[in-house]
């Protein structure tokens, strides 16, 4: 098996200025693309761009315009884009119904136009650039999307209808997505994480986050986002990885809360 290298090569990380996000932009740069953040956090966006020697672009997914203008403004600053790593999303709680009221459909809205649609848009436009390039290998290669999604697509607690619905939205778009454009030699996968150190969870006190750690059966700890930016890294090199959607979780199950 060859390896797939994109070194040289520009690769794009929505949410890149922290958490997963800042982890696979590092890990990128370090396998050698020219990466480009984009986020809405501008300060830590160009820190980390600064920090990776990498490029930023204020850019919101939910709004396809704004990801237009981002991308070429990437094709300026790195090249042509041939990795796409989706990791911009929100969270938020909210029954579907909750003391009497029905659940905030602005809320379940916007959940799904940043998580779902985010992902959708920068996949779909950036896949566009790429079928258009040249190939960069004999079979045919040309990019890799690697979305992400969680394991609540599956497993999803109470208070997560509109998380989960969004993310299962992002499983079921992955195989149909990389049919589309196996002919243009364009893999798509999605990783679908469990419990990792995000700023989300290093808020929380560290009992808290030694509870959570240890609902996961093994290894019995939150992940870290480094193991999330090599499950990415793995992703763009193996040339064989595609259409799948891979759990990273230590095996958890997540509970109903």
């Amino acid at each position: 098996m060859t390896l797939q290298n994109w070194a040289g090569m520009a690769a794009i990380v929505t949410g890149g200025a922290s958490g997963l996000g800042a982890a696979t932009a590092a890990r990128l740069a370090a396998d050698g693309l020219k990466v480009a953040i984009f986020d809405l956090n501008e300060a830590e966006g160009n820190a980390q761009a600064d920090r990776i020697g990498g490029h930023f672009a204020r850019v919101d997914v939910s709004d396809p315009t704004s990801v237009a203008t981002g991308i070429a403004d990437t094709e300026k600053a790195c090249g042509q884009i041939r990795v796409v790593v989706n990791c911009a999303g929100i969270g938020g709680a909210a029954k579907t119904v909750s003391r009497g009221e029905a659940h905030d459909p602005s809320f379940f809205e916007k959940v799904i136009r940043v998580n779902l649609m985010g992902s959708f848009h920068a996949a779909s436009q950036a896949a566009a650039r790429m079928a258009a390039s040249d190939p960069v290998d004999a079979d045919g290669a040309r990019g890799v999307i690697v979305n992400t999604a969680s394991v609540a697509a599956y497993d999803g607690q109470i208070g997560q209808v509109a998380y989960a619905a969004s993310k299962g939205g992002i499983v079921g778009m992955t195989l149909p997505m990389a049919r589309d454009l196996a002919d243009m030699g364009i893999r798509v996968c999605t990783i679908a994480p469990g419990l990792f150190l995000t700023p989300l969870l290093k808020d929380l006190p560290e009992e808290v986050q030694a509870s959570l750690g240890a609902q996961v059966p093994f290894p019995s700890r939150l992940g870290d986002p480094q193991e999330y930016a090599d499950m990415v890294s793995q992703i763009t090199r193996n040339p064989m990885l595609n259409g799948e959607v891979i759990r990273l979780d230590g095996a958890i199950r997540m509970a109903p809360r």
